[in-house]
């Protein structure tokens, strides 16, 4: 009996281990909504680390969040560091990389709790007849632990949700 019990466990193991190998080593991903403003109503929200406490899903979550800005006020060299208390953003400090006026700010991303990980997240404003498309794209490496992790959890699916709430809320801003 726990012969086969342990072959059963082992058979389980060894699949999600093989699912988890096949797991891409790079992730991607975005998300998008045209907003009825000009970018560059748009973009001072983007390029301010402070200003996305008004906009966020990821500042609205998991209070209180100890938040320290330091560096420049705005664009390249503006550096937001946070610990959340543990239940849903963790700790980690987005630097502004790459700031281009009214058109695209890149950030690293770099967290060290739960999980230490470094991604690039780029925010692209692309006007188009009298309306600004604004995308908002991570992308990062993925390490086999969080392979393991995407075998249980839709990744693209719960971060893409949170994507699409900053979006609507940073639309509501910006078309009032």
């Amino acid at each position: 009996m726990w012969t086969i019990i342990a072959a059963v466990v082992a058979l389980v193991v060894a699949i999600v281990l093989i699912k988890a190998a096949n797991q891409p080593d790079i992730f991607t991903m975005a998300r998008s909504a045209v907003m009825k403003a000009p970018a560059d109503k748009i973009f001072p929200y983007l390029n301010d680390p402070r200003k996305n406490q008004e906009w966020s899903p990821f500042d609205k979550k998991d209070w209180p969040i100890e938040r320290t800005f330091t560096g420049a006020a705005e664009g390249v060299g503006a550096v937001y560091d946070f610990v959340g208390n543990g239940k849903e953003i963790g700790t980690g400090r987005i630097t502004i990389t790459e700031s281009v006026p009214s058109s695209k700010v890149v950030m690293s991303l770099d967290m060290t709790k739960p999980m230490a990980a470094s991604n690039v997240v780029t925010y692209t404003l692309t006007p188009k007849d009298g309306t600004t498309e604004v995308t908002w794209a991570m992308e990062g490496r993925t390490p086999f632990v969080g392979k393991i992790f995407h075998v249980f959890m839709n990744m693209e699916k719960m971060m893409g949700t949170a994507f699409e709430t900053g979006l609507a809320d940073l639309k509501a801003i910006v078309e009032r």
